[in-house]
């Protein structure tokens, strides 16, 4: 259902959007994560996206909410609103009347009259929360100042009325667009902000962004069962690339890796930097590509391969990014695209977004994960159309020099995938001209990653091969003499493929290179084709040598073995594939000289070598040629073979009989090397084939006659096999990368390098097809007639009476019939089969669509498909389809023949036997070429692909129409004889043949219908006891096919068969056959759904009225009365049918459970199948719930299990009977409670909530409660807003509630009673409620089973179960108190509507016993089995209908003595209270006074434990205090204020403030109880130590930094004490997590401001130097939110701890400073880096004598440290002024006293490391000078210099 309406929520009518948030939004409760991810789900579902007026108000719920699993899922929204918001019509105000509102229907399912409900948009403090408007208004979405391009939300223009009509509006809706996109800058920092944590990225602090998920482990189960919505990283990448705009100011060009500047306003600071105010600027003026680089450049060095597995997300983060980009800009050069020319991408934007990419790409494309490089693939791949000459040169730059090297073989890989990803780089003049000069040196390199001994590099290195190959022509043009010829004018005849991008109608900015990109250093177009046509003479060589090298591999590969292995094994396979497939692509693409050439590599490879282990890939190879050109291929190859195979036959090849594969002899080694040489020769032939007709003809024969050994006839058949496929297929004759009259044109011999990358449109190009001529299939019939016939008729001899069964039998059968089945299985589309009508209602009656009308059983018409024969009426379709029903008819007598006759000397026969049945019902239409489609060729530039990938769309499309053609096969009498004899087969004693024929059953379910049908009485008949093992065993593994088993499960005529025999295979006590039931009786289990056929009796009018205008609107011809009557009485006979069905099953089932002889697996699998049979349809037989209630205290766990699971359910159906006779209701399980009262909440306030709040602690009037609506047991609003409620009356004193029950379930109900009121049942369930087990906390099964009879007998049950629970009661064992409290719990939860008499009797009973129960009782192993027990009874329930327990527990925990000598005491209450807060929930606020008071005077308790439990009661009473604040609870108040309050304005109430004095006072007096602390051991014992533990709590919630902040200083101190190990770590615990959840804005400075004076001010080292830390986590985890002006007072603080008096402060404040840089605008950077530079060259040192000595090296230290900074926060780029600190700074320190030198030094050896990678090209930016230096630094001088 979630999916449907996700799916459906595109036609709900945007005007009632209002309604929905006001039906939805007040179930939002912010204590409940459940609740607030349920109501996240239902407005995400079912919000219509149009008009989004709604969404300012879920980014303030967002705001206030820190849980991964509602960002995942809020994510994903915004994506869909940013994506479907670019085109500004989609949120036109004036849709919403221009759309039919016809969906509105009251609750009789009518429609609806009278305007739609909608909100007033009147004063916020008078709303209407319910107001109807006119149809005159045009409004029907109406909030106040939403502020959208001049907008009243998507109302009128501000300043008009909102209530004039239509045609006042502006003419020219711009759309909803805000500073950021769709959002406003407050909104979308918060986005980046939760994008940033949402990376999941591990700091040092160890767990700052694990917050989330631990607030996600409160979340119930139930929630991953709702359909996931997309990865987050998705959504991101996606949100962030459909925000994208030029909505700022331009920043000037980037000139590094990862570009970004932000000039800062403000100014000052510790150096006095003067900063002068500045506008704000952006990347490519996008604000989104801007904050998308801020995120990049601060994830950049988790980029690198060292990193952990957080990297694959990362990179995928990176592929989502360019790929969502490169749609959008594709969309955007369509004609029709809706994007406002002001929103479109630009060319800048794109050129800087690849900037900004590269680098991380250019580091993890060097990762050992798959994944990741995969990611950074599909990143370049895409990156390299976009701007190719940023990507090609530098991945050029790193592969060359690699590749030229020895270097580890990971580094080796990395670079030959990053070529193949920017293949099309490299080719392609139009993506990237200069790259084609480089192919051939890098085609050269290559050649040894061709390597026998490294599988991977092969594969690796082909598929570059690929990638290239199917983009040029092997040609060498040195050859050719060409006039000289602008690069940029071409041949008449070609007409490029313009992108269309070059079409984009926005306005391109021209493109400054940046430094690194000098226009002086790039060639001409001209000088670039004349390097290409020099590197081409090359061609001949590389082609020579690739061709050997896969020669080679050929040569080195294992020994063949059977098919299914080949090669050896799977990794040679692969091997071998890759390389034939690149050697394909290359030989089709190879002029005619170089064809030659390697035509006769291949002839002399073919020619004179011999490998046994090579035969298949010498078959593979030769068809690489054969496919580039046929006629040469057949006249140099075919001559040869056939002449050496004849000799091999002469002389005894393969005339060893055998049926295996067994070892290959080497006398045959020659026949097989030469058949598979003529099979590769055929390959592709077609007509050029005919020419050696008689040839080809005569070899068969003679192959035929005289290969007896496995291998010899197999060949044999496959030859034919590829001789017949040859000619009757369709196929392309060539997959060259243009179109063949432009390939054949002498314009592109001559200049073939101007065409390389061609792309082509569809309709472009140009495809010569094989279609089978006259002749080819005059020469196919001549093969069929002269060799398949007669030996057909050498078969049916081989199965006459008379034929001798031995070896040789055995062998001629296998062989003849081999042959003939290659034949057929080469024919799939030799003749095309026909059903006429009568055929297609004769198949009907045995159809597996069950007791259905023929004319409601679909059949599909056939189409023109490329079949040969179409005609019935042709003699050759006749003769064709005679020898196919030939064969067939041979397949069955041969079945009847073996089965009987069949030993283990005719298994290979039957093998062989099986698979030619799977020719005959199988190979037809498309199966002989499934795998043409691949994804080789998937790589498209816009709606533009490369001419291979429309070649395989139009295969596709050809394989399409014939696979239309097979959905439904024709099933005569001789395909059902094979079918049965199939059956037959997979009942077989021998395995191998019975799990093939059991595999090709289950095959032909999807091809013909009926299948199944006829199959299951025959499979049954195998499972009679006294069967044979082996065919009972067959026949198990047959229904075990889920095509048959949940077949027979789905359909209610079938089951009480497949159960009986299934039952009855217990007499079988084999374990292999006892497995295979148990294994059917899972799949029935899990495939048998309850039986309902209450939905046919269900009257909805708006079906009734539209099938009456349906009705109206057919033509008369088919609106055929009589046949909807039929229908109707046949859907009811269907129905009889099934419901007698299920009453057989239910009693089948009832006697084999009941049965003492019954095993215990079959008894669990029957009361399994009896629980799905406890139906709301129909009432409850008495037998089936006795026989339930009896196994609620069987001996087996599971057997109890299931049947308390089916009590349960068997009590919710009969209440629901009882509460509705109506058919909707018990479809849709509608249960109506008569003490159930919903009403609206009348004005509601503040006030209103404080009265509710205050109810629950007040006592309840029973006389007040019977005549109105009090008790609230499920809150089901209030807490953010007000609407409806659901509350109940009281019950009646003396009158049951529900009784009497449903009349129709009286014989189940007595049943219930009598075993319920007998004293042995609850003996025997208390004895196993009460058995030792592993649970430490009540069973919520046992407790609802209880709960479920208590209900129903009401209080006819105490009598009999009070003396059971008084009897475990008095025994303190743990397990007795268990069972005590499951029936306790039970009781109490039962008793909830029972009479109040009844009830005060029952609590007269137990109140009593409360002091027991929950006083002397409760023990340290029995204390969380009595907090479950009250968990259970106060959650979900009105705490005044249990007022004796919440009395008791009130009284007691306010008495509790916190400082008595025994700890428990104390420990019990607290545990129990806050058991009480959890299950009330806000509920307890009206306690929470008096315990916050008591809680807060114990908060130095002498207990530990106790001092925990309190300090989370004092944590769960500010979260029950936490209120939002709309100045009323209203959806529509809530909704406008959020939309129109400033953004720091706090309306989610995260700054409530709740008992925040009192903690600032406490916070005043930590400092003087930090003096008085006690000495050594006796330190944890200090008040100070005890208050301190007692107030820090875990930080998971945004409203917790109120609290946290005034501790700050003392938790920074205690984070430091060593004589308190817990106290130090939960302090730092919670500075860490501090550090992960997103902080109110309003906060954000309040807490820097205590970071700043902690490092500016403590006294203590330790605790400045790690506060330092922390402040870098800080701005790292919550960097888009900190303003630019804290930016800079962040690094003034940071330029001040480089002159602390401690080194280890100034060394730590270097790396935070490095670290901040790292993120901050570049412009800061630049001043921080004259001022460095300025103090680093005025001090000088005096010496160490003077007194001045020490403060001065402070201060030069401090002033190298800020340039180590500057340089160590650009670990993997070298922007143009840092050689300059290298060479002309650290270098003159590099002999200074330490800590500078030691300083100076580190920093180059940290350079040096992260710099290796790009040191090629990092280098060019040093000159001599500088290089020396930086050499000097990183080895030092001689000593003896």
């Amino acid at each position: 259902m979630a999916q449907l309406a996700e799916l459906t929520r595109r036609f709900f009518h945007p005007a009632c959007a209002d309604e929905m948030v006001d039906t939805i939004l007040p179930s939002f409760n912010g204590l409940d994560l459940n609740s607030v991810l349920a109501t996240q789900y239902y407005l995400n579902t079912f919000l219509p996206l149009s008009h989004p007026t709604w969404l300012p108000m879920l980014m303030r719920m967002w705001s206030a909410v820190n849980s991964y699993m509602f960002d995942e899922r809020h994510f994903a929204l915004l994506a869909q609103l940013a994506e479907i918001h670019l085109d500004p019509a989609i949120s036109d105000p004036g849709r919403i009347d221009e759309i039919p509102d016809d969906a509105r229907l009251d609750e009789n399912g009518l429609p609806e009259e009278g305007p739609r409900l909608r909100w007033n948009t009147g004063d916020a403090q008078h709303p209407s929360s319910s107001v109807r408007v006119d149809g005159g208004l045009q409004l029907k979405i109406q909030r106040q100042g939403l502020g959208i391009n001049g907008i009243d939300g998507l109302g009128a223009p501000n300043g008009v009325d909102a209530n004039s009509s239509k045609n006042q509006y502006p003419k020219l809706w711009t759309g909803i667009f805000k500073d950021v996109g769709i959002f406003t800058q407050e909104e979308w920092d918060l986005i980046m902000c939760k994008c940033l944590a949402s990376m999941e990225i591990p700091l040092a602090d160890a767990g700052s962004f694990m917050t989330g998920p631990v607030v996600d482990e409160q979340a119930s189960f139930e929630f991953s069962r709702l359909p996931k919505s997309h990865w987050r990283i998705y959504s991101l990448a996606k949100l962030i690339v459909y925000t994208m705009a030029p909505d700022g100011k331009q920043l000037p060009h980037s000139g590094t890796a990862t570009p970004f500047e932000i000039p800062v306003v403000g100014g000052g600071g510790y150096f006095n930097i003067p900063i002068p105010k500045a506008e704000k600027s952006y990347l490519a003026g996008c604000k989104a590509l801007d904050s998308l680089a801020k995120l990049i450049v601060s994830l950049e060095s988790f980029f690198h391969p060292s990193n952990g597995s957080y990297t694959t997300d990362l990179s995928a983060f990176l592929k989502y990014i360019v790929f969502e980009f490169s749609k959008r800009w594709h969309l955007e050069t369509l004609p029709d695209c809706k994007v406002p020319m002001n929103r479109r991408l630009t060319s800048e934007i794109r050129r800087e977004l690849v900037r900004c990419l590269r680098t991380p790409c250019f580091l993890a494309m060097f990762s050992s994960d798959s994944d990741t490089v995969s990611n950074i693939q599909s990143a370049l791949k895409s990156m390299t159309i976009m701007e190719a000459d940023l990507i090609v040169p530098p991945i050029l730059e790193r592969a060359i020099p690699s590749l030229e090297a020895l270097v580890e073989t990971q580094r080796t890989l990395a670079v030959i995938k990053a070529l193949g990803a920017v293949a099309l780089g490299i080719v392609s003049r139009d993506v990237y001209y200069g790259g084609a000069k480089h192919l051939v040196q890098v085609l050269e390199l290559l050649l040894p990653g061709i390597d026998a001994n490294d599988p991977l590099k092969t594969v690796c290195t082909t598929a570059f091969l690929v990638e290239v190959s199917q983009h040029i022509m092997f040609s060498d043009l040195t050859e050719v003499e060409l006039a000289a010829v602008s690069s940029d004018t071409k041949d008449a005849s070609w007409s490029p493929v313009i992108s269309r991008a070059d079409l984009i109608p926005t306005v391109r900015f021209d493109v400054v290179p940046s430094p690194s990109e000098e226009p002086a250093s790039r060639l001409s177009n001209e000088e670039e084709d004349g390097l290409l046509r020099d590197s081409t003479a090359g061609f001949a060589n590389w082609v020579t040598g690739f061709i050997r090298r896969v020669i080679v591999l050929l040569e080195n590969l294992p020994d063949e073995s059977a098919p299914g292995s080949s090669n050896g094994g799977g990794t040679e396979n692969t091997v071998v594939s890759a390389a034939m497939e690149a050697c394909s692509q290359i030989c089709s693409h190879l002029s005619e000289p170089l064809f030659d050439l390697v035509l006769d590599l291949v002839w002399n490879f073919a020619t004179t070598t011999v490998r046994a282990n090579a035969v298949r890939a010498a078959h593979q190879l030769v068809e690489c040629v054969a496919r580039a050109n046929s006629a040469k291929t057949l006249k140099r190859f075919l001559p040869y073979a056939i002449q050496n195979i004849r000799s091999e036959l002469d002389h005894g090849a393969s005339s060893v009989r055998t049926t295996t594969y067994s070892h290959i002899e080497p006398s045959d080694a020659t026949l097989h090397w030469n058949i598979a040489i003529l099979r590769g020769a055929l390959y592709h032939g077609g007509k050029a084939v005919l020419g050696y007709r008689e040839e080809l003809s005569s070899v068969i024969d003679a192959l035929h006659r005289k290969t007896f050994s496995k291998r010899g006839f197999s060949y044999t058949g496959k030859l034919l096999y590829s001789l017949l496929d040859t000619l009757t297929q369709m196929y392309t004759l060539e997959d060259r990368f243009v179109n063949p009259d432009e390939w054949d044109s002498a314009s592109f011999r001559d200049g073939h390098h101007k065409y390389w990358g061609r792309l082509y449109a569809a309709e472009d190009v140009e495809i010569q097809w094989h279609i089978p001529s006259s002749e080819e299939v005059t020469f196919v019939l001549e093969l069929l007639t002269r060799h398949v016939e007669p030996t057909l008729s050498t078969l049916e001899s081989l199965i006459s009476e008379t034929a001798t069964r031995n070896e040789t039998w055995e062998n001629d059968f296998c062989r003849h019939l081999s042959f003939v089945r290659n034949a057929f299985a080469a024919l799939p589309t030799i003749r095309q089969e026909f059903m006429s009508e009568s055929e297609i209602l004769e198949s009907c009656g045995s159809s597996d669509v069950l007791n259905e009308l023929p004319e409601f059983i679909a059949s599909v018409k056939p189409i023109k498909s490329g079949f040969i024969f179409d005609d019935p009426s042709d003699p050759r379709y006749t003769l064709v389809s005679a020898l196919r029903d030939r064969f067939g008819r041979f397949l069955h007598s041969a079945s009847e023949k073996l089965v009987d006759e069949g030993d283990e000397n005719t298994v290979d026969a039957i093998l062989m036997l099986i698979r030619s049945c799977r020719t005959y019902f199988l190979d037809y239409g498309d199966s002989s070429h499934k795998k043409v489609i691949t994804s080789r060729n998937s790589a498209l530039l816009g709606d533009t692909p490369i001419r291979s990938a429309g070649l395989e769309l139009s295969l596709s499309a050809g394989l399409t129409r014939l696979r239309w053609n097979g959905l439904e096969r024709r099933r005569g009498k001789l395909e059902d004889s094979l079918i049965d004899d199939l059956l037959r087969w997979s009942t077989w004693s021998y395995a191998t043949g019975r799990a093939s024929a059991q595999a090709l059953v289950e095959s032909l379910t999807s091809a013909y219908d009926g299948i199944r049908k006829r199959c299951l009485p025959q499979l049954y008949r195998y499972l009679e006891k006294g069967s044979d093992d082996d065919r009972m065993k067959g026949a198990l593994y047959t229904l075990n096919l889920s095509n048959f088993c949940k077949f027979a499960m789905g359909e209610p005529t079938l089951v009480h068969d497949l159960t009986k025999y299934m039952f009855g295979c217990q007499w079988n006590e084999k374990p292999s056959i006892q497995n295979c039931v148990s294994s059917i009786a899972d799949q029935c289990v899990s495939g048998f759904v309850e039986p309902s056929f209450v939905v046919y009796q269900v009257q909805y009018p708006p079906t009734k009225k539209n099938l009456t205008r349906l009705r109206d609107l057919l033509p008369t011809s088919l609106a055929d009365g009589a046949l909807v009557r039929r229908c109707a009485v046949n859907r009811s006979e269907r129905q009889a049918k099934q419901e007698s069905a299920m009453v057989d099953v239910r009693d089948i089932l009832l006697r084999i459970a009941e049965n003492p002889q019954t095993h215990w697996k079959y008894s669990i699998t029957a009361i399994r199948l009896l629980r799905t049979l406890v139906r709301r349809d129909c009432p409850l037989h008495a037998s089936h719930i006795e026989y339930l209630l009896t196994q609620t205290h069987a001996d087996h766990p599971s057997m109890r299990y299931y049947a308390q699971r089916a009590v349960m359910k068997a009590s919710r159906y009969i209440k629901l009977r009882t509460s509705t006779d109506s058919p909707g209701d018990i479809a849709f399980y509608h249960n109506h409670n008569p003490l159930r009262r919903t009403f609206l909440t009348p004005q509601p306030s503040h006030e209103y909530t404080a009265e509710y709040l205050e109810s629950f602690g007040s006592p309840l009037d029973h006389a007040v409660a019977r005549e109105e609506p009090v008790l609230q047991d499920k809150p089901c609003s209030g807490w953010l807003v007000w609407k409806y409620q659901s509350r109940f009356l009281l019950p009646d004193p003396a009158k049951s509630t529900f009784q009497p029950w449903d009349p129709a379930s009286a014989p189940a109900i007595d049943a219930i009673k009598r075993l319920a009121q007998s004293t042995p049942f609850w003996d025997k369930l208390s004895t196993h409620f009460s058995e030792e087990n592993y649970h430490e906390t009540t069973v919520m099964d046992n407790v609802a089973n209880v709960k479920s009879l208590v209900q129903l007998v009401e209080e006819d049950i105490f009598p009999v179960l009070r003396p059971v629970i008084e009897k475990l009661l008095s025994d303190k064992d743990q397990n007795k108190q268990r069972g005590a409290a499951e029936l306790l719990a039970g009781l109490l939860g039962g008793s909830k509507h029972w009479p109040t008499e009844a009830q005060d009797r029952l609590w007269a009973w137990f109140t009593p016993k409360l002091d027991q129960i929950l006083g002397t009782n409760v023990k340290t192993d029995t204390l969380t089995i009595w907090s479950s027990f009250l968990e259970y009874i106060l959650s979900n329930r009105d705490p005044r209908r249990v007022q004796p327990l919440i009395d008791w527990l009130v009284k007691k925990g306010l008495s509790a003595d916190f400082n008595s000598e025994s700890s428990f005491e104390p420990i019990k209450m607290t545990f129990f209270i806050r058991t009480m807060i959890e299950a009330l929930g806000w509920r307890f606020a009206s306690w929470t006074p008096a315990f916050l008071e008591l809680y807060w005077n114990q908060i130095g308790c002498e207990h530990d434990e106790v001092t925990s439990y309190i300090a989370e009661a004092l944590a769960a009473f500010c979260k029950i205090s936490w209120r939002p604040t709309p100045s009323q609870p209203i959806s529509e108040v809530f909704a406008r204020e959020c939309a129109t309050r400033p953004p720091d304005d706090d309306i989610m109430g995260l700054e409530h403030g709740y008992h925040l004095d009192a903690l600032l006072n406490l916070a005043t007096e930590f400092p003087e109880m930090r003096k008085n602390r006690h000495p050594g051991a006796l330190a944890p014992r200090s008040p100070y130590d005890r208050k301190l533990m007692t107030r820090l709590q875990e930080v998971n919630a945004t409203s917790m930094f109120q609290y946290i902040i005034p501790m700050l200083p003392e938790l920074f101190k205690a984070a430091e004490l060593q004589d308190h190990d817990a106290l130090a770590r939960r302090s730092q615990t919670l500075l860490t997590a501090l550090c992960g959840v997103t902080p109110p804005l309003s906060k954000l400075p309040e807490l820097l401001e205590v970071i700043f004076a902690t490092i500016r001010k403590s006294p203590s080292w330790r605790i400045r130097s790690n506060t330092l830390p922390m402040l870098q986590i800080l701005y790292f985890r919550q960097a888009p939110i900190i303003s630019e002006e804290m930016v800079v007072r962040i690094q003034d603080v940071l330029s001040e701890c480089l002159s602390d008096e401690v080194v280890e402060v100034r060394e730590r404040a270097a790396v935070t400073l490095s670290g901040i840089l790292r993120c901050s605008p570049r412009r800061t950077i630049l001043l921080l880096k004259d001022r460095f530079v300025r103090e680093a060259s005025r001090i000088s040192l005096p010496s160490r004598n003077t007194p001045k000595y020490a403060s001065e090296l402070r201060r030069l230290h401090a002033a190298v440290l800020g340039v180590t900074a500057l340089i160590d926060a650009f670990p993997y780029s070298v922007p143009s002024w840092l050689p300059e600190l290298i060479g002309d700074v650290l270098s003159r320190h590099t002999y200074d006293p330490i800590p500078i030198s030691t300083t100076v030094r580190k920093c180059a050896m940290k350079f040096k490391e992260t710099h290796q990678d790009t040191w090629h090209e990092d280098s060019l930016k040093f000159d001599e000078e500088q290089m020396s230096a930086l050499a000097t630094l990183l080895a030092g001088s001689s000593y003896y210099a």
